[in-house]
């Protein structure tokens, strides 16, 4: 659906329509701020905007759960989901935002409960929860029973009942617009200003810029910088890129999570629900290999753990083809589901078996089933605070940037660290969404109110502008250019095949293992090949209305952005810990990079301390 009437101001303009942006809208409306702002008659103008239909979110393909300390199954204590937190990030953490998410676990979970979300359940009739990689009771003693689940459909449950809520209060969404531009001006003290968006309708192929007093922004993680990921094609890093284009910082953007069980060659993600309900990984021996790796927690290790073991096995010559191309490389391991039975495998992961069934053609509870890792998840983003607020780091303080708030897999409030934990990132989505919703309640309530006479900001209008320019442009030149002698082959390229070429580099240089001349190879290719391309990208129709390869040639340009952060930031940390592992420097080095790495848009690092209150570091065991 798109607006009413587009005004071309707004109160508050929410980026995203997964867990993150949903949570955020309910957040705002549900707050006492907007409920005292209702009471003295003022009602702000909200807008969600997203670039797809917000069911089609990425949220839900999540499949385990949602992690909480509820112990419907057994005893647990927060303080223990804690520590899992901080042990399974490596150390890097930051124990106060931990602290948060743990002990407000419990109390999101029964909030989703209470919004509709079908939670599987007990005989008794409370929310069931079942064993997740790395977490623990007494401090890494045992596993544990946490993860709250709806089967293996959570992310489905969790986001159809928020957008149900959300239509429910009257929410106003822009669906399949596109943000090309995030407008951040900047005081003379040097302070930044969040003044509005640019974005592109993509039913019409307008271009519009809107003023808001409150962004947030909250558009899921950058998966397509890699070939094999199980991130959805939309998955494109934009909130990112918008920051770092804003002149902004990413905090500690070298972490990207490759999943353990992503089914071979696809990427598609074989939830950890499979090893939790007891799915064991086995190399061409048919050796279970894990407990070699990680005594005492085996399959149940961190996802890093668990990807790297499986690699170690591969290039030790134990690795399997996929049986749908056995003269392939060998570059699998096994994951064996025959122990678990047909019964429970069809109640408790038919999401699972009907993946392998479509894709791999094998039955889940009789043969085995290739794997290999896949990218999944991306630690770092837009650095926020507890409330969400968007802020940047001077080198020795933090400086809020004014009207800015992000929350999501986009943003890193550091509750993942290095390594993210199993089943925190819809937790950090709902729970840090919500708390940014209230935050800019509160915001709005101590702004004056909007009058429609008021001077429109020439930042937002010059922007819109500007945009409006390179996309004519870019139809202009469809119409008019042909490639020539000089520049053969030009006109064959299009954005997606960039994005292509773009996933196999990373995929060579970046994913699991990377040293430091495997990393300036990649810059250099991107740098030297892949940017130019990208600026030399056209559209090959001239119609505005619903041309995808308008948004798909923006999209490669976040993409290319973030990859050179990315890059860049993991070049400059020179030790291993969590997601990241430089064969270079395989230690992890506590006293040279406990830090966050906190990268700007001229790509240089700087280093921001990690908040420990309870636990220091030390080595970890599995």
């Amino acid at each position: 659906m798109s607006p009413k009437q587009l005004e071309t101001h707004y109160d508050a303009i929410i980026v995203g329509a997964g867990a993150a942006g949903l949570s955020a809208s309910l957040g705002l409306l549900r707050s006492e701020a907007y409920e005292r702002m209702r009471g003295d008659g003022r009602e702000p103008r909200i807008l969600v905007l997203s670039k797809l239909q917000p069911l089609r979110s990425h949220t839900g393909s999540a499949e385990g759960g949602i992690a909480a300390s509820l112990g419907n199954i057994e005893h647990d204590d927060w303080h223990w989901h804690l520590y899992d937190t901080i042990k399974g990030g490596d150390w890097l953490v930051d124990q106060d935002m931990a602290a948060i998410l743990a002990e407000h676990a419990p109390a999101t979970v029964i909030g989703l409960e209470h919004d509709g979300v079908a939670f599987s359940r007990t005989e008794d009739g409370r929310i069931a929860q079942r064993l997740f990689g790395g977490h623990t009771v007494e401090f890494g003693r045992q596993p544990v029973h946490r993860t709250a689940y709806a089967a293996d459909r959570i992310g489905h449950q969790i986001l159809h009942s928020l957008w149900q809520q959300c239509v429910r209060e009257g929410i106003e969404f822009a669906e399949e617009w596109y943000v090309s531009d995030l407008v951040v001006e900047r005081d003379d003290a040097g302070a930044a200003h969040a003044r509005g968006l640019v974005v592109l309708d993509t039913h019409t192929g307008k271009v519009h810029g809107i003023e808001a007093d409150t962004i947030m922004l909250a558009t899921g993680g950058a998966g397509r910088l890699f070939h094999t990921t199980s991130n959805s094609w939309d998955l494109t890093g934009d909130g990112m890129a918008l920051a770092l284009d804003a002149g902004l910082q990413l905090e500690d953007i070298e972490f990207v999570q490759f999943h353990p069980t992503g089914l071979a060659h696809t990427g598609i993600l074989l939830s950890e629900a499979a090893r939790g309900e007891g799915g064991r990984l086995l190399n061409a021996d048919g050796e279970h290999f894990m407990d070699r790796y990680a005594p005492g927690h085996g399959d149940l290790a961190a996802r890093d753990v668990v990807s790297r073991s499986i690699m170690a096995e591969v290039d030790a010559g134990r690795g399997v083809a996929d049986p749908k191309d056995p003269d392939g490389p060998r570059d699998c391991v096994w994951l064996d589901l025959r122990a678990v039975g047909h019964d429970v495998l069809e109640k408790r992961l038919p999401e699972v078996c009907a993946t392998v069934r479509q894709y791999a053609g094998r039955d889940p509870s009789r043969d085995l089933i290739p794997i290999k890792p896949t990218a999944h998840y991306t630690m770092g983003g837009i650095p926020i605070a507890a409330d969400g607020n968007v802020y940047e780091w001077t080198g020795d303080a933090r400086r809020p940037v004014e009207g800015l708030y992000a929350a999501g897999e986009c943003s890193c409030v550091s509750v993942h660290g290095a390594n993210r934990l199993g089943a925190n990132s819809l937790l950090d989505a709902c729970l840090f969404g919500t708390r940014a919703g209230e935050a800019m309640a509160s915001r709005i309530e101590g702004t004056a109110p909007h009058d429609d006479a008021t001077a429109a900001i020439p930042s937002v209008a010059d922007a819109a502008n500007l945009r409006r320019r390179a996309v004519d442009s870019l139809l202009t030149s469809a119409a008019s250019t042909e490639p020539s002698d000089d520049d053969a082959g030009a006109g064959e390229d299009n954005a997606y095949r960039l994005m292509a070429d773009l996933g196999a580099i990373m995929e060579r240089h970046a994913a699991v293992r990377c040293d430091h001349d495997g990393l300036i190879k990649a810059l250099h290719a991107i740098e030297c090949e892949l940017v130019p391309r990208a600026e030399r990208l056209t559209a090959h129709s001239d119609t505005a209305a619903y041309n995808q390869e308008i948004t798909a040639i923006l999209e490669a340009r976040h993409l290319l952005t973030v990859a050179q952060a990315m890059l860049s930031a993991a070049d400059a940390r020179h030790e291993s810990r969590g997601a990241l592992f430089r064969r270079d420097f395989p230690e992890r080095d506590d006293k040279g990079f406990l830090a966050h790495s906190m990268t700007g848009p001229d790509r240089v690092v700087s280093w921001q301390p990690v908040a420990i209150t309870d636990y220091p570091p030390k080595s970890r065991t599995y």
